[in-house]
């Protein structure tokens, strides 16, 4: 009885998650640059302002379940695209560029964080965001701080903003950088936020330099830094337990690792190391990452469904200022190990 009242609460809620997250899907394969997930993001924040109030409470079960439950959902299914030998063994020349542009993000984020006052849970999404793999990132790590949805919703529109940037003029900075085929590979693979984003960036420089197949090598170092996601989740999801456990003694609760600890991440690293020993064919692995992005479009409509869009602009210079200094600190760091290095 419990399920099917559960499920009476929810399904309307999930249902109308799914419809927005149709459209946006199609719309992101148009126009990668944007991504589904910012096209679910706007849309619900669309639906938001014209669906009247009546209308909303019956959603509200299903909304909150979609943009909390079915996110985490979509994390540990992304852990079925990451065979970590293979990828690991393909990007090992990029892991110092990577370890470095990481830290120089999350650094700056930790800074700003302190100087600009911006709040911590959206300063530890764009930092991440930018550092790892933007929205996929933004995802795995939402869950474990607990953040909300306008924080997240906040923290996607940033990543968002700096992606088109990049897409846009990196190709070009590239060439009058003189970067090789090689170098804008690293570059474009370590220092624009999301894979959509990368994927746009190396095609253009491809069309730019024929012959130059920059787009294989650029993915292969956005996969590696994806592998980020593990370390930074679990060291996140520890952190938040260590807060939790220290509130709780202070305020004569019991602690409980249950109701504190993410344990999707857990299934995450899991589904990760699954795919890498048993070296899952892509058949496999393929519709289960394809499920996940599909999954995360369906959350992102939820937390724009759940957003207020005035409150979003208001509220946006300190994170876009935060978004912006993690994006040049990245793209600076990465060229400069690349001239240490001598590949640049």
């Amino acid at each position: 009885m419990e399920f099917l009242t559960d499920f009476k609460n929810k399904w309307k809620g999930v249902l109308f998650c799914l419809v927005v997250a149709v459209p946006a899907w199609f719309l992101g394969t148009r126009l990668e640059v944007v991504g589904a997930p910012v096209f679910a993001i706007l849309l619900g924040m669309v639906l938001a302002l014209v669906v009247p109030e009546g209308s909303r409470q019956p959603l509200a079960g299903g909304v909150k379940f979609t943009s909390k439950k079915i996110l985490q959902y979509a994390v540990i299914l992304l852990g079925f695209g990451m065979n970590l030998s293979e990828i690991l063994a393909k990007g090992a020349q990029s892991l110092p560029i990577i370890v470095m542009t990481i830290s120089t993000s999350l650094v700056i984020a930790f800074v700003l964080c302190r100087v600009m006052r911006v709040p911590s849970k959206i300063a530890t999404l764009v930092g991440v965001g930018s550092s790892i793999c933007g929205g996929s990132a933004i995802a795995a790590t939402a869950p474990v701080i607990d953040a909300d949805d306008e924080e997240i919703a906040q923290a996607i529109s940033v990543i968002f903003l700096f992606n088109v940037i990049a897409a846009l003029i990196f190709p070009t900075l590239g060439g009058m950088l003189g970067l090789t085929n090689e170098g804008f590979g690293l570059f474009a693979g370590t220092a624009v936020n999301d894979t959509s984003s990368v994927t746009a960036a190396a095609s253009a420089w491809d069309s730019m330099h024929p012959g130059a197949n920059v787009l294989e090598s650029a993915a292969v170092v956005k996969l590696t830094r994806t592998l980020a996601i593990i370390p930074i989740t679990l060291v996140l999801a520890f952190w938040q337990m260590h807060k939790a456990k220290k509130a709780g003694a202070d305020a004569g609760n019991t602690f409980s690792l249950k109701k504190i600890f993410p344990f999707f991440v857990l299934f995450f690293v899991l589904a990760s190391v699954i795919t890498t020993v048993f070296a899952l064919p892509a058949t496999v692995t393929a519709p289960l990452k394809t499920l996940s992005k599909f999954f995360i479009v369906m959350a992102m409509a939820a937390v724009g469904f759940n957003t207020n869009i005035v409150d979003l602009v208001k509220k946006g210079g300190k994170p876009i200022a935060l978004g912006f200094c993690c994006w040049v600190g990245i793209a600076c760091m990465s060229l400069g190990m690349q001239h240490v290095l001598g590949i640049w």
